[in-house]
């Protein structure tokens, strides 16, 4: 749903207009194929199964949708023992441990996986360098939910956690230890390249994914970002704060030089900010709607006028298959 808000009326003082303001709007930017799937599942479980329908965890992080889901009949819990008997849950697009669906079908839940595709892919890569006897180091952010599910994947202890570059040099592990790696999906690329090439300098013999774990959305957010950066003033990102993806996009920004604030409504947008720049870079994380990029707009709208452009540096046509079960 679009926020309107009404035109800013001139003070009895002064008619002057409001200075002019470029407003230079990544693309592609907000949803990625595996959070358009995930919220489909849920609002396709709904229709199919009737309200309510039980998700575990945050089905993507983003409050304005989660509350949308809710409205229509989606109820979010955090654990599965908070799921009643005979209701349908969900698992939410960043992924599971194993356990969790074994103990839904071990109460006879019908349970439906929104697991982004991206992520699956390296949960199957985690069980195959496990089978093929490797332990694995994992970029990645402690206690994020896509960390919690894939270290949920192996036996416990095949798997160390490794979160900045430092970390690399007290890795207790030797030149003839069977290493791989692999990669949180919503990481900095920039970060993670250097993690991994620390990775391969102090242990050659470590097996590399055959293609980069950071997935095809982050990657292309975080290049906007770079494209826009320097011809900004400030860069806002739409995002929540405990969403990975569109945490790196302030952490880009900044790095380019720009100052950048993450919001997460139209309200959250504080016009002094907006005293004496020229240019503004608007951007949304992963799991932001383009409701938000709207409302969001129209609120700078009330303090400057504005001038919009798109900056395209890529495009997405990708497209993830529904769970079976909801299928047409």
């Amino acid at each position: 749903m679009n926020a309107s808000f009404p035109a800013t009326e001139p003070t009895e003082n002064s008619s002057a207009t409001p200075d002019a303001l470029k407003l230079l709007i990544a693309a592609p930017r907000g949803f990625c194929a595996g959070v358009d799937r995930a919220i489909e599942i849920v609002e396709r479980a709904i229709r199919k199964y009737g309200a309510p329908v039980y998700v575990r965890h945050e089905i993507v992080h983003n409050r304005y949708v989660v509350d949308s889901l809710q409205a229509k009949g989606a109820i979010f819990v955090e654990e599965l023992d908070e799921v009643p008997d005979g209701v349908p849950v969900i698992f939410s697009a960043h992924g599971v441990p194993k356990a969790v669906p074994e103990a839904a079908s071990a109460r006879g839940l019908d349970w439906l996986d929104a697991t982004c595709p991206l992520v699956s892919k390296v949960h199957r890569q985690a069980e195959r360098l496990i089978e093929a006897g490797r332990h694995i180091l994992f970029i990645g952010h402690c206690g994020h939910p896509e960390v919690i599910g894939t270290f949920g994947q192996v036996p416990e202890g095949t798997m160390t956690l490794v979160e900045t570059v430092e970390d690399v040099a007290t890795l207790n592990f030797g030149p003839d230890d069977s290493l791989g790696f692999l990669t949180q999906t919503t990481l900095s690329v920039d970060d993670t390249a250097e993690i991994i090439a620390a990775l391969k300098a102090r242990f050659p013999q470590i097996h590399a994914p055959r293609a980069e774990d950071i997935c095809y959305a982050t990657s292309n957010r975080q290049a906007a970002v770079k494209a826009i950066a320097p011809q900004c003033d400030l860069l806002l990102v739409i995002g929540a704060p405990n969403s990975s993806n569109s945490m790196r996009l302030v952490e880009v920004a900044e790095r380019c030089g720009t100052p950048a604030h993450l919001v997460q409504r139209g309200s959250d947008v504080d016009p002094a900010w907006l005293s004496g720049i020229a240019t503004l870079g608007l951007t949304a994380g992963a799991s932001a709607p383009e409701e938000l990029v709207r409302e969001v707009v129209d609120v700078v709208a009330r303090h400057r006028r504005v001038e919009e452009e798109t900056f395209v540096t890529a495009e997405e046509h990708m497209v993830f298959k529904l769970p079976r079960q909801l299928a047409d």
